[in-house]
């Protein structure tokens, strides 16, 4: 088993991590791959390195995603068939729940394990946010409960590791990301509760409240976006055939049809990100799924303009009653129906950005690494590990 830890300008509770962790358990490695840091925290990594943790460095900061990207890619290639865990940098994870982690990971039968924190006691303002979003928008988007959807306290098994590296994402938004895609894969999530630990109120953090939680948010914001320019394109169509035919009905058809085939291929490609063969099956799927909420949608305006309603008013009711319904049915049913599971590949193929590590040469039994990062293109500088 492996602990993976990604590092951003480390205190020296780095070294703190790794020391419990290779007392408690001698037999597990630890890497680390610092995430641009910079010379002033060459300290910190040095001290990381005296007690036995294996180091990675690039020189510029590319996002907490990247940096577990190249550990995971360099765990695939050096470590095949071994267990990760990742975990935080700053001591936020006793060792005891990183163990706790593992253990439960070897009996998951190929589960992704998740250490949730409860948020119980004084907890940073800006952690409570930060969580509160990205749990409500995975409960809607899944319909999964996950208590903790941003923990870095995680477990994965070794057969997880390239459908891992082809995940977009390369900062925080990653983690939220193996976790919208995990059920389209297959992939099963336990999580077990652990132990809360704020140190000087997360004064180490760097996840930004405001942005990161949009970038953790993003599938949710680029699904609303083109629902947003189906439903203007939908309501300005309609307007405009009432004027011309007078009929509600031929308007609600009309508007319906146009809005609806551009909704069908934004969502396809952009939402959800499906392409190549299918076309056929996912059209007749939508059209059917569009067919109902056709009903729905005509039903509901003859029964608010019925009552006196103004017809743009009893759109907006009726439109956004029928809003959740269409995602988790797009989603499950005429996009998600039928993919593989057992770590389907969610593209076909990895993201560029993910670095590669590669071993360079090799000094006093200890062998020395050198990150190469396409997202970058910065130099890097040469890592060595104890032996």
């Amino acid at each position: 088993m492996i602990v993976l830890i990604p590092a951003f300008e480390p205190g020296a509770s780095l070294a703190d991590v790794v020391r419990q962790l290779r007392i408690a358990s001698p037999a597990t490695r630890v890497l680390v791959v610092d995430d641009g840091s910079g010379p002033a925290y060459d300290p910190a990594l040095r001290a990381a390195r005296a007690e036995d943790a294996e180091v990675l460095r690039y020189d510029v900061n590319a996002g907490k995603g990247h940096a577990l990207k190249v550990g995971l890619r360099h765990i695939l290639s050096t470590y095949p068939g071994e267990d990760v865990v990742t975990a935080d940098c700053d001591g936020q994870h006793c060792t005891a729940d990183i163990l706790r982690v593992a253990e439960r990971l070897r009996t998951s039968g190929g589960a992704m394990v998740l250490g949730g924190r409860r948020f119980a006691g004084d907890v940073p303002a800006r952690s409570r946010f930060g969580n509160a979003v990205s749990r409500v928008g995975f409960r809607l988007v899944t319909g999964l409960s996950v208590h903790d959807t941003q923990t870095g306290l995680r477990g994965f098994p070794a057969g997880m590791l390239d459908w891992l590296l082809a995940l977009d994402g390369e900062r925080f938004e990653y983690e939220l990301t193996m976790l919208l895609r995990s059920r389209d894969a297959g992939v099963a999530i336990d999580e077990i509760p652990i132990e809360t630990i704020y140190l000087e109120q997360n004064a180490s953090s760097h996840f930004r409240p405001v942005v990161d939680s949009l970038r953790v948010m993003r599938p949710l914001i680029v699904f609303a976006a083109v629902s947003f320019g189906s439903f203007v394109v939908d309501v300005v169509a309609l307007e405009l055939l009432y004027l011309a035919t007078g009929s509600l009905a031929t308007s609600v058809v009309g508007a319906r049809l146009i809005s609806g085939t551009g909704n069908f291929f934004a969502n396809r490609r952009v939402v959800f990100r499906t392409s190549g063969g299918g076309v056929l099956r996912h059209a007749s799927r939508y059209l059917a799924l569009a067919l109902t909420l056709l009903a729905a949608s005509y039903g509901g305006l003859a029964l608010l303009t019925g009552v006196g309603m103004p017809l743009l008013a009893a759109k907006l009711i009726t439109d956004a009653a029928l809003y959740v319904v269409s995602y988790l049915v797009q989603r499950w049913f005429v996009f998600g129906h039928g993919r593989r599971g057992g770590y389907g590949n969610p593209r076909s193929r990895r993201p560029a950005a993910a670095a590669a590590p590669t071993i360079t040469t090799t000094r006093n039994g200890a062998r020395s690494h050198r990150a190469t990062a396409a997202a970058t293109s910065a130099p890097m500088r040469e890592s060595t590990t104890r032996p």
